[in-house]
């Protein structure tokens, strides 16, 4: 099969591999779209050590199923599917206790961190566990369910926020994640959503996402002006969807006394955490690591027509020119937001 290779740290390789071998329970998946996700394009260069060459990354993306396992039984060749970014055990702990995004031994499709590599969707075809599949419905378009990952990730940390009818929420780093967390916290009922960011197109789609105020993160005063949008308070939850010091700090600044801040971006392994500020407003601060069943709600909000990706979409383009998209997107050129390749 053909397959876009990291050979080397800023060298992508079109190029023939050898075909999957599944196993029992796993299927042969032709994919038919994979999104570039930001974590690609930083693995890159190596910069997050979370992608070791050689390696096939992608993890955003959708086929058809073109080979059963001998074990597998409720799935069959031609069915429509995109499957979880996590290949977990079903036999731990975590698993078990309904918190698979968490489990021992869990492996993220598409890196390599230097304990295990998982070739990913960069290619004609993948093999996955059964379990880890969701059935597209009919009226989702195989571009749409490649968007489903990052739609969920946005999801799961909605869902641990505690987010309720009405709360003002703000949301720091208007990118791929960001845009879904403001879409989804205006389908969930939210109150007030401010975003933030430093680059003005990204803020501009965050207003047309849902937010209904936007505001630049080097603003002078705007600790003061998201005070006075939210009674003086704060935000109620802030969601961080940067991962940088800068961000995190703001996240914390402009939450309210009690509040909860959701760190999703994870760009930093280490930041400047501000202690005090978290101790003396009695802050809560909660990690949303990946996916924990949400797929199944994007997908259906997608086939009720709910949550809008295709707006998300710069681009639609041959796996075979995507080292040249790549280079676009590292570069940050051309205001490019979610890139999807097709083998």
């Amino acid at each position: 099969m053909k397959a876009l290779v990291l050979e080397e740290y800023n060298r992508l390789v079109y190029k023939d591999v050898p075909d999957p071998v599944i196993l029992p329970d796993e299927v042969l998946i032709r994919i038919k779209a994979c999104g570039i996700c930001g974590s690609d394009v930083h693995g890159l260069d190596g910069s997050t050590g979370r992608r070791i060459p050689p390696l096939i990354m992608g993890h955003e993306a959708s086929g058809i199923i073109e080979a059963t396992g001998s074990a597998v039984t409720k799935w069959k060749k031609g069915d429509r599917v995109t499957f979880d970014s996590t290949v977990y055990p079903l036999d731990d702990w975590f698993t078990r206790e309904g918190k698979y995004n968490l489990s021992d031994n869990r492996e993220v499709i598409g890196v390599s961190p230097g304990d295990y590599r998982r070739h990913g969707a960069f290619a004609e075809l993948i093999s996955v566990p059964q379990h880890i599949l969701y059935k597209i419905p009919d009226s989702v378009t195989f571009e749409q369910a490649a968007m489903v990952e990052a739609a969920a990730v946005a999801l799961h940390a909605v869902n641990i926020s505690g987010v309720k009818a009405g709360d003002n929420c703000a949301v720091t780093g208007a990118g791929s994640i960001g845009i879904f967390v403001i879409k989804l916290l205006a389908i969930s009922g939210a109150g007030r959503i401010i975003a933030i960011d430093n680059l003005p197109l990204k803020l501009k789609a965050a207003k047309d996402s849902g937010a209904d105020n936007i505001f630049e993160s080097l603003e002078i005063n705007l600790e003061e002006k998201i005070m006075a949008l939210t009674n003086s308070r704060g935000a109620d939850i802030s969601f961080d969807a940067a991962g940088k010091s800068e961000t995190v700090n703001i996240a914390v600044d402009i939450v309210r006394k009690g509040g909860t801040v959701v760190l999703i971006g994870n760009t930093s392994k280490v930041i400047e955490f501000p202690l005090q500020k978290v101790v003396t407003k009695e802050i809560k601060v909660q990690g949303s690591c990946a996916i924990r069943g949400e797929y199944d709600v994007i997908l259906k909000l997608l086939e009720n027509k709910k949550l809008n990706v295709d707006d998300q979409i710069s681009v639609i383009a041959p796996l075979s020119v995507g080292a040249g998209w790549f280079g676009k997107l590292y570069r940050k050129e051309d205001n490019l937001k979610k890139v999807i390749l097709v083998p």
